[in-house]
């Protein structure tokens, strides 16, 4: 963990870490972390490149970035807003009726249990998880393809799925090191530890890996 911390310093953050460091609305910059921008990024982020989420994040909050002033939008106009992201037409649907949830039943709070916003429409484990850990800094692991691919390429883990892994690190992985897999792993694996021919002659952590599944590397 040493070395991957060191190792992923290299490259930028990914775009939801990047956004849940932006001000809430009202706040200012290095303030409270505003917990909807995360939900909210991490939903536009879902089968998506971080430059186009990026994009479509900052058109969307610009003009609006609280669940209120989200309502008093068309799903049209959120639609036009965060094009080209995947399935833009499902995610405004999802991001107007989240915001009228947190409006009608949390007081407009974003819940910081997985329990409870796994209730919102189009919210899965993954999101979930990066709310709690990236708007809250409250114990969670977030377990995206990433992650999933990594840690069984290590041979730390024998998962199928993403949430078979989220399961078996919560077990396995010390606690201390729960908030930060996520980004440690994104990052290295958008940059070295690839799906495809990834650059083990280069790896700082190669002679840990059993490289399972790897057929081809650089």
């Amino acid at each position: 963990m040493k070395i991957l911390k060191r190792e992923t310093k290299k490259w930028e953050d990914p775009i939801v870490t990047k956004i849940s460091k932006l001000a809430p609305a009202g706040g200012k910059q290095g303030s409270e972390r505003s917990p909807f921008k995360v939900l909210i990024s991490c939903i536009l982020s879902l089968r998506t490149k971080d430059e186009t989420t990026s994009a479509a994040s900052h058109r969307l909050f610009s003009i609006a970035d609280t669940p209120e002033e989200i309502v008093k939008l068309t799903k049209r106009e959120i639609e036009k807003t965060i094009y080209p992201v995947g399935f833009y037409r499902i995610k405004a649907g999802n991001i107007l009726s989240i915001s009228y949830d947190l409006i009608n039943k949390y007081d407009s709070k974003v819940p910081d249990t997985i329990d409870e916003l796994l209730k919102f429409k189009g919210v899965g484990r993954k999101t979930a998880n990066l709310v709690v850990t990236l708007g809250y800094k409250k114990a969670g692991i977030c377990v995206d393809t990433h992650v999933h691919r990594i840690t069984n390429r290590w041979g730390y883990v024998k998962t199928k799925n993403p949430e078979e892994t989220e399961f078996a690190l919560r077990e396995k992985l010390p606690r201390k090191y729960w908030l930060i897999i996520n980004d440690l792993l994104v990052t290295y694996g958008q940059n070295l530890c690839k799906p495809i021919s990834p650059h083990c002659s280069i790896c700082q952590i190669n002679k840990f890996c059993k490289r399972i599944g790897v057929d081809r590397s650089r």
